[in-house]
């Protein structure tokens, strides 16, 4: 069969453009006609984040059993009790995270770190960057918070591995299986500009037997539904129905080059 998938951080198919094209995408709003594809950081790779990840994130399986390992080692009643953020300014829509843990530490550590397009301390919001944090550092805490960057965020299902309360800010950016996940049963919702944030904080420290719930189901989703099988099974899935839909026969070209398969220790 023939396809064309798109690896840019932005999808291609807005919702105006006819026909509608058949392009792969791993992100894409409500506006795009965009197919989703899981991302190849399922495998390997990823957006580097210096030191600490200079290759990416990784692969998923490796890095569902390290995240395991550290939400062992931090059951609910031993964790820190407030929101925990670290990452670079990619968008804004971060800013008011940011003061709000300058304004009440207490209840949010919130900082900025440097990423690839930092040139100054106005990239930071006016203070230096803070040092970058592994993501199995990050279950010590209560409450994650996840962002859109330039598209989807990929660490959002990594923080449900960890048990702690994710805050999934904004609803606009998807992966394929996001519209699996549901507000209130495994995640909070955040409104895009987090003038909420504040009382949802407050109502998850007040209601910790709620808090404790929601965050065990998102964990529990992600372990259940999320393996590599099941990522596997989705690319499989779409791929036959997709071949289905040809009205042609793909001739391959003789100026195409073949890839190839390179067997080494990193495939799965």
């Amino acid at each position: 069969m023939e396809m064309v998938i798109n690896v840019r951080d932005y999808p291609q198919v807005p919702s105006w453009v006819q026909p509608v094209l058949p392009v792969l995408s791993f992100s894409k709003t409500p506006d795009y006609r965009d197919i989703m594809y899981p991302a190849w950081t399922f495998w390997e790779g990823g957006p580097a984040v210096w030191p600490i990840y200079p290759t990416g994130l990784g692969r998923w399986d490796l890095m569902r059993e390290d995240l395991k390992k550290s939400a062992a080692q931090w059951p609910w009643k031993n964790k820190s009790p407030k929101g925990y953020f670290r990452g670079s300014r990619t968008s804004p829509e971060r800013d008011p995270l940011i003061l709000l843990s300058r304004e009440d530490p207490s209840l949010v550590d919130a900082e900025y770190t440097k990423n690839q397009a930092w040139k100054s301390e106005k990239d930071t919001l006016g203070r230096p960057p803070a040092k970058e944090i592994p993501l199995v550092d990050h279950c010590e805490y209560k409450y994650l918070f996840n962002f859109r960057g330039v598209a989807a965020s990929f660490r959002f299902k990594h923080l449900f591995l960890c048990g702690s309360l994710v805050f999934h800010v904004g609803e606009e950016w998807l992966e394929f299986f996001y519209p699996q996940l549901k507000p209130w049963v495994h995640y909070i919702p955040v409104k895009q500009d987090l003038s909420d944030l504040r009382e949802l904080l407050h109502f998850v420290k007040e209601n910790d037997n709620v808090a404790e719930a929601i965050a065990l189901r998102g964990q529990k989703f992600i372990e259940d539904h999320l393996r590599m099988e099941d990522v596997s099974c989705y690319w499989e899935t779409l791929l036959t129905d997709y071949s289905k839909l040809l009205k042609f026969e793909p001739k391959r070209k003789s100026s195409y080059n073949q890839i190839t398969q390179k067997p080494d220790r990193s495939e799965l």
